[in-house]
Parts: C-alpha cells; sequence; structure tokens
C-alpha cells in the first residue's frame, strides 16, 4: 500500500493536523484498518477506495471509526487532485455522514458538510472542573461545545483528559471571540483515544453556525489555537457548513503489509 501524509488547514508542513491517507482498490480488512491506524497514532487516517464516479471514504482514529472528519476529508482530497484526478475540479466522496463535496480553487480545497443542530444546555459544575475555567455557554449536538469568555482563555487551557471523558459529547470543543480571526477554538478528543485534535474540521461544524449567529455574518475566518495551529475558511448556507483550507505534503510512504 501506498501512504500519503499531509498536514491540512496550513500551507506548511509541521503545522495543521496531519492526516495519513491511503488510496486503495478494493477494501482491506476492517482489523487491518484499525492496526494501520493504531501504528500511524494520528488523530485521523483515512481510506478511500473509487466505486463508479465517487470516492468511498472511511475515517479512523486509535479509538474506532468515525462519522465525519474535515481535515483528513481535505488531505484526502488534495492527493486526489495532485496524484489520481489531476483534471478534476470536484471529487465526491460517498461516506457514512452522506456525500460529501470538496471542489479546488487554486490552492484552496472548500468542503462542504453538514451543520450540527446546537442545542443548548446547562453549564455543570462537571464541565468547569474537566476544563479548569469558566464556561459562559454550553451546547450540545454529537460534539460539547463551550463558550469560553476571551482567546488568551482558550489558548492557555489545560484541561483534564480523564474528566473530559466523563461529560457529554463525543469531542470537546472549547471557542471564544479572536483578535485577529473571528473566533479561535480548540478540540480534545480522549475518548477516541486523542487528547488534541489539533485542527478539527468536524468541530467547525459545530463552532461556525454558533458563531455565524453570535457575529450575524455568514463568512468567518475560524483558526484553531493548538500547538500546531491551522485556519479555516467558513461559510455557511442553510444547513451546510462550506470549509475551505490548504495542504501540504509531508510524506509517501510504502506499507509494507497485505490487503
Amino acid at each position: 500500500m501506498k501512504q500519503y501524509v499531509v498536514d491540512a488547514f496550513t500551507d506548511s508542513v509541521f503545522h495543521g493536523n496531519q492526516a495519513a491517507v491511503i488510496v486503495l482498490d478494493r477494501w482491506p480488512g476492517e482489523e487491518l484498518m484499525m492496526s494501520i491506524t493504531r501504528e500511524n497514532n494520528f488523530s485521523e487516517t483515512a481510506f478511500t477506495v473509487k466505486e463508479g464516479e465517487k470516492y468511498h471514504l472511511r475515517w479512523f482514529t486509535p479509538g474506532g471509526e468515525i462519522d465525519l472528519c474535515g481535515h483528513a476529508t481535505l488531505g484526502t482530497a488534495f492527493v486526489l487532485f495532485n496524484n489520481y484526478e489531476k483534471d478534476a475540479d470536484k471529487v465526491v466522496f460517498t461516506t457514512l455522514s452522506g456525500d460529501l463535496i470538496v471542489t479546488r480553487d487554486g490552492d484552496r480545497f472548500e468542503m462542504e458538510f453538514p451543520a450540527y443542530d446546537l442545542k443548548p444546555v446547562d453549564v455543570t459544575a462537571a464541565m468547569e472542573d474537566a476544563l479548569g475555567v469558566k464556561v459562559r455557554e454550553a451546547y450540545l449536538a454529537r460534539d460539547l461545545l463551550c463558550v469560553l469568555d476571551d482567546e488568551q482563555t482558550v489558548r492557555d487551557l489545560v484541561p483534564d483528559l480523564e474528566k473530559i471523558k466523563q461529560i457529554d459529547g463525543l469531542l470537546v470543543h472549547v471557542t471564544a471571540r479572536g483578535r485577529d480571526e473571528d473566533c479561535v477554538s480548540r478540540s480534545f478528543a480522549p475518548k477516541l483515544s486523542v487528547a488534541e485534535d489539533p485542527v478539527c474540521g468536524s468541530g467547525h461544524c459545530h463552532i461556525i453556525p454558533y458563531w455565524k449567529d453570535v457575529l450575524g455574518k455568514n463568512e468567518l475566518v475560524a483558526y484553531q489555537a493548538s500547538k500546531r495551529g491551522g485556519t479555516l475558511y467558513c461559510r455557511q448556507e442553510g444547513d451546510k457548513i462550506f470549509m475551505a483550507g490548504k495542504a501540504a505534503l509531508y510524506s509517501i510512504d510504502e506499507l509494507f503489509v497485505d490487503a
């Protein structure tokens, strides 16, 4: 197997969020895909197989398969556009979250994702204890979104990951209004055996609907304030999030395993 490692939501390596991408002619066994994912130990390893005019795309974390991942989708599209579909300006992925469309616009790749329907929930002592800070507002969809008072609190946050496992949400995102960007955030996923997701695309399917309403604007620039950092160019139209970013190729590897 050939494996590409791509840094997504950045224009230079060692930044953004790294994803492994494996393009296959046929599906390997589930245990092999999980073994490769655990060996990589990235937040996501993506596997894709062309089926007709579309690509079937699946995302795996070290903790198991998930239903939506933005940065690994961007990384997969980057690999396909540059190596397999060089003349195309659009690729359609069949996924657990339905069909996802990625279009190429110069050096940016724009993804169309479903927006999560956020439900306001009470801020609990367990949330604030897990995060170690005061939470102003909280919302729940697939993940838990916690709104904090300022950007520096988001950047300085040192959560208790074991306590995060005990509160609602598959992932936990913290966000605040940004100084240079519209919003800043960080994403934690200990339930998926990922301490912090450096740049979380699916997390912004929670984050952007919140800030769209608060700021009263459809187009937002979002910054994920992890150590690696990453920038997302987002807009919301109805129940769709359009999320664009750049990507950089880190490596191309040959895996000595049988599919």
